[in-house]
């Protein structure tokens, strides 16, 4: 789909952040005709949830500008096609990034949905990313800013929804944004950064978890098989973590620190290893399932030969070099140029070209650079 016209509608999804805010405000002086929509998804009486809150900063910005502000509530689809993924991945003893389905599922599902239900053409949202169209495709590509390019968090959104998408700040930096924002006098300007769970907001997050899943205590086993302590459940660790183990001051044991090895599910035993550098923490390569290609099958792997691609594993990682290659029909092996430290099953692995986004899926397991002994070995 082509770029809007100055006839189109576009629809600013309106968070009550600065970023969304600004995004509005650049497109009204390239003259393009803009309204906007806040999203509610999230819903409880914790004092966490600063629904309210967001809802009172969008009003005030759309006053500010000046545009109509139409408001929409997904609650209910949030927690049947977001959080219910994300406890049974916990449940499972993966680990989950809820942001991805929600950029699917809600804000360029649901949302782009309502958007043109009242009207609009294009739904535009504060991510720091770009689109463009290419022989007929639309493309997905890195942010200008390394540190704030969100193409890890969209890799998911099908080419359907891309072609409706609209991205103003993908040439910016945040604080050109900030300082935008401050200048035409947002009254969001300063307002601080969203962060926890998606929509969610910030909160303690084992007791949150707690309310929601059933934790069993079990035992914290170091690389030689010694039960060194016990955990309060296998959901509220991830890989490669450090600190919440409750290990310091061990006798016998130098002071360097803990990280969480492997989840053992099925005898409920949490492994752990000291150093950074444990080679029980670093992966040579993981498999990819539940794939996602946003244009297309690329011309190699269509034809079943090894790719060379970049890749990464967490938001913000520098891009990865990876040769690809399929392990079975569904299956997508990524073996990397340097050991990756922390690879965790539940995550996504995103794949790129260059500065094209490709797609991505969700990371399967890895092999690590010493295997675990068999009955010691991770089953999430």
């Amino acid at each position: 789909m082509a770029a809007p016209g100055h006839d189109d509608l576009i629809m600013v999804a309106l968070s009550g952040g600065v970023d969304s805010a600004v995004a509005a405000w650049l497109l009204m002086q390239q003259g393009y005709r803009v309204e906007a929509l806040h999203m509610t998804n999230w819903e409880d009486t914790a004092g966490y949830c600063t629904a309210a809150e967001d809802l009172q900063a969008a009003r005030r910005v759309a006053e500010r500008l000046g545009i109509t502000l139409h408001h929409a509530n997904f609650a209910d689809e949030y927690r049947e096609r977001v959080f219910r993924s994300f406890l049974d991945d916990y449940a499972a003893g993966r680990t989950p990034n809820p942001d991805v389905l929600c950029n699917r599922e809600i804000k360029f599902g649901e949302c782009l949905r309502h958007a043109q239900r009242l009207g609009a053409d294009f739904l535009a949202t504060g991510h720091y990313a770009r689109v463009r169209v290419d022989n007929g495709h639309t493309q997905l590509l890195c942010a200008a800013d390394p540190q704030k390019d969100q193409t890890y968090f969209l890799h998911a959104v099908p080419e359907s929804s891309l072609a409706r998408a609209v991205f103003p700040l993908g040439d910016l930096t945040k604080d050109q944004v900030r300082t935008l924002a401050r200048d035409i006098g947002l009254p969001n300007w300063d307002r601080a950064d969203s962060t926890g769970i998606c929509f969610i907001g910030e909160r303690p997050f084992k007791a949150f978890l707690a309310e929601h899943l059933e934790a069993t205590s079990g035992p914290i086993e170091d690389e030689h098989g010694r039960v060194i302590g016990r955990h309060d459940g296998l959901a509220f660790f991830t890989l490669g973590q450090r600190g919440g183990l409750g290990l310091g001051g061990m006798a016998n044991a130098d002071e360097a620190p803990w990280y969480v090895a492997a989840k053992r599910v099925a005898d409920n035993t949490l492994v752990v290893v000291q150093g950074a550098d444990h080679p029980w923490l670093l992966s040579a390569s993981l498999r990819v399932k539940q794939l996602h290609w946003i244009n297309q099958v690329p011309e190699g792997l269509a034809h079943a030969a090894p790719m060379a691609a970049l890749a990464r594993i967490r938001h913000r990682q520098p891009l990865q070099p990876v040769t690809l290659s399929w392990t079975g029909d569904t299956d997508l092996e990524l073996v990397f140029e340097s050991p990756q430290r922390g690879v965790a099953p539940g995550q996504y692995a995103v794949l790129y070209s260059g500065q094209v986004c490709l797609g991505g899926g969700v990371i399967r397991d890895s092999t690590v650079m010493a295997s675990l002994p068999e009955k010691r070995a991770a089953t999430p």
